[in-house]
């Protein structure tokens, strides 16, 4: 891990991995045939939940529970078409991508995954290997339940207890009902809403024969919803209950969008499942989210704050070499970049030489030249060139660069320091032959560059002098006053940084085409065609286009190339890796974290905090993700849900308004005794955000009870339902066949733990 990444190496949280399901045999019938004893189901949108209501053993209260999911999958080895039913989904990779569940968010719509097909209910798949575990596949939710129960009548011969949405839609109801009934044969149906068995169960009286007549608020965490309701005397006033679409599937959606936004490109999947894992297991409420996020402007904050989950890598595998093999391969690459070298110097020695014999040439073009104007010109023209201008600029640029490379590539290279001969130069024309002539004209040629070799080494030897003697100047200022010596070259450095740096400012500003830069770049473009020199009725007739007779007009395509190379550019470079170079040698206060390479890499520490950055090399770190902010932003948008894009109140603004409707003797009854309830419940601040939200809604005199969690949210409501269906008042709350087929399935009667839409 990276300096970046901080030096501390804070816990580490694995993803767990899937556990393949194991096979639960059913449950034996006997115990309760012919008892009537109650069936509860608690209807979930993830989680059903199902057992007898029986009361004994502590044991004989813990429903079952399985996923509340199904999926149509065609088994590959027998080629027959099977109904993958709760944990026998993820024993099946092919099957997992046709999941589907009875619920469409908080509403039950997929009533066939919650119809029978046909008698043939179990089907029994045994792996042939004999580490396998088998397991059962199930046709669909009632008849897992009712097999797993072990029920092999007719029919359900017991009054049923069954869940519902707060304010469920009546054609869900109806549909529910018209299964129980017409399907399985129940005797009585009721409906209850889960959240309000579940306050039962945590409030119920210890002492038999009492009346159940606690006060309350109840604050459900569905999976797809959070609902609001308020209990006054042990009966759930339903009529003023409120509830908000968020709950924890969207929770789960928020956090793995946050998640794949700040891992854009993360080496594996993050799935669903592994978010909600991460949602229960490491995220939390925030008193004051606010104030969490200022004290998370701190980097050392937002290290301390945050959770490492380590997702599965797989390592390289390296082969070995032997050392003859590595031998034998150094030794190869060796003669292959031997081979690079030398193509490449004689390249440049090509070049070099072609430069050189250009130069010759127009250097023996300018000294040849006649007096005639017109003559000159006609010559510069049959060479190529418009005017002398740009004559003068060709055999300018050709210095520069011959001057430059040889100062780049020819830096100690051995030339000779004997003058050679070329003894046919000064005779005239008339005297030699032709082949004299011919070789008195090669031997110009090589004279002449010989001389200009000659001359760049002369200024070469200049520069070394100049060089060695402002070193010395150096050196004697840094032995003398190093202080001021420090000072001059970090203001140096500074100055060339501040130059790179607002070249660098420049470009982007270019890239950005309502910027001022990029506005004047466009007004160069636009200039280019419009010529002030030609009058309008001359452009209209077609006069001739005069752009580039003049010099300077070329010079306006190196304002509008924002590609271009600077000269100045290098330059400023090369003189900043010395004065750098001279620092790190001689000012002990000057580190590798002071250079410019190192400064413009360097991110800031609340990013660096935020996400960390990991080594190249790094496989496990780039297989991490590191939560920290999100853990407090997905579970705010229960209290703002407009921060995911959801045009809902949140639960303090639903609070407000429930309590509104009461007076404010009920509301000091109903706030004395806050209870939260669902899987979210158990997240850590909850309670203290809860409190912290009613507080300001409320009188200052009015006291308020510490919120309470339900002591086991999972289970609580199915515990609640059995409790309630050993009491002599369930058989007074279902409906009965006689009473369904008089009123229709929407019907149900009017109590204090269902729905009072459609109830008599």
């Amino acid at each position: 891990m990276s300096d970046s990444a901080g030096a501390s190496t804070p816990e580490v949280f694995h993803i767990p991995l899937p556990v393949l399901p194991t096979y639960t045999p059913p449950n034996s019938y006997d115990p309760f045939r012919d008892t009537h004893v109650p069936l509860i189901i608690d209807n979930g949108a993830s989680t059903l939940r199902f057992g007898f209501s029986t009361s004994g053993s502590k044991t004989a209260l813990t429903p079952h529970a399985v996923p509340n999911v199904i999926a149509r999958f065609k088994e590959r080895k027998y080629n027959q078409p099977l109904l993958l039913f709760g944990d026998g989904v993820d024993a099946e990779s092919g099957a997992k991508g046709q999941t589907k569940t009875p619920w469409e968010g908080d509403v039950l719509l997929n009533f066939d995954a919650l119809v029978r097909y046909s008698s043939l209910s179990r089907v029994m798949l045994v792996n042939p290997r004999a580490d396998a575990h088998p397991f059962v596949l199930q046709e669909h939710a009632l008849d897992c339940a009712f097999i797993q129960l072990g029920i092999d009548a007719s029919s359900v011969e017991h009054p049923v207890l069954m869940t519902e949405r707060l304010g469920s839609p009546l054609h869900s109801r109806a549909l529910t009902s018209e299964l129980m009934f017409e399907q399985y044969s129940v005797p009585t149906l009721a409906y209850c809403v889960d959240s309000v068995m579940s306050f039962y169960q945590n409030n119920i009286s210890s002492i038999p024969k009492v009346p159940f007549a606690e006060d309350g608020l109840v604050i459900s965490f569905n999976t797809a919803s959070t609902s609001v309701i308020p209990v006054l005397s042990g009966k759930g006033i339903l009529s003023q209950a409120k509830r908000i679409p968020w709950g924890t599937q969207q929770s789960t959606e928020y956090l793995l969008k946050l998640i794949q936004l700040k891992y854009h490109s993360f080496p594996t999947r993050v799935t669903s499942t592994q978010a909600a894992w991460m949602l229960h297991n490491l995220c939390e409420f925030a008193e004051d989210y606010p104030s969490t996020l200022r004290s998370l402007k701190i980097p050392a904050n937002l290290r301390a704050s945050e959770r490492i989950i380590q997702f599965p890598f797989a390592l390289h595998v390296v082969e070995e070499k032997t050392e003859e093999e590595l031998a034998r391969i150094a030794e190869k690459r060796k003669e292959q970049g031997k081979k690079l070298q030398e193509l490449a110097a004689k390249s440049r020695t090509e070049k070099l030489m072609q430069k050189e014999t250009d130069l010759e040439y127009l250097l023996n073009l300018k000294e040849a030249r006649s007096d005639n104007k017109r003559e000159w010109t006609n010559t510069l023209q049959s060479e190529g060139f418009g005017d002398d201008a740009a004559f003068q600029e060709t055999i300018k640029k050709l210095e520069y660069d011959l001057r430059r490379t040889r100062k780049k590539y020819m830096e100690g290279a051995d030339e000779p320091v004997e003058e050679p001969t070329f003894s046919l130069v000064d005779v005239p024309d008339a005297e030699l032959d032709e082949e004299s002539v011919k070789e008195k004209k090669k031997q110009r040629l090589l004279k002449a560059g010989w001389e200009a070799r000659a001359r760049a080494r002369r200024e070469k030897e200049k520069e070394r002098e100049e060089k060695e003697a402002e070193e010395k100047r150096d050196e004697e200022e840094r032995e003398n006053n190093f202080v001021e010596w420090a000072s001059r070259l970090r203001g140096g450095q500074e100055a060339i940084m501040s130059k790179m740096k607002e070249r660098g400012r420049r470009k982007a500003a270019l890239a950005d085409r309502k910027s001022a830069a990029a506005q004047a770049r466009m007004k160069n473009i636009a200039s280019l065609a419009a010529d002030d020199r030609v009058p309008k009725k001359k452009r209209k007739a077609g006069a001739e286009d005069m752009f580039g007779a003049d010099d300077e007009d070329w010079a306006i395509y190196r304002k509008i190339n924002t590609a271009a190379p600077s000269s100045d550019e290098e330059e400023d470079y090369n003189q900043l890796q010395i004065i750098e170079r001279k620092l790190l040698q001689h000012d002990p206060a000057f580190t590798t974290q002071h250079t410019h390479a190192s400064l413009s890499s360097q991110r800031s520490a609340l990013l660096s905090a935020f996400r960390p950055q990991y080594e190249e090399g790094d496989i496990a770190g780039h297989s991490r993700i590191h939560l920290n902010t999100e853990r407090w932003r997905v579970c705010e948008t229960y209290f703002s849900p407009g921060m995911a894009g959801v045009d809902s109140a949140g639960i303090g603004e639903v609070l407000q308004s429930v309590l509104a409707r009461f007076t404010e003797a009920e509301k000091a009854r109903l706030v004395k005794n806050v209870f939260l309830t669902g899987g979210p419940s158990q997240f850590p601040g909850l309670c203290e955000r809860v409190y912290a939200t009613l507080r300001p809604i409320l009188p200052p005199e009015m006291p308020i009870g510490k919120p309470v969690r339900a002591a086991e949210p999972l289970v609580d409501a199915w515990q609640g339902m059995a409790a309630f269906a050993n009491t002599d008042a369930f058989k007074q709350v279902g409906v009965t066949r006689a009473e369904y087929d008089e009123w229709g399935g929407e019907r149900v009667k009017r109590w204090w733990g269902g729905n009072w839409n459609l109830a008599v």
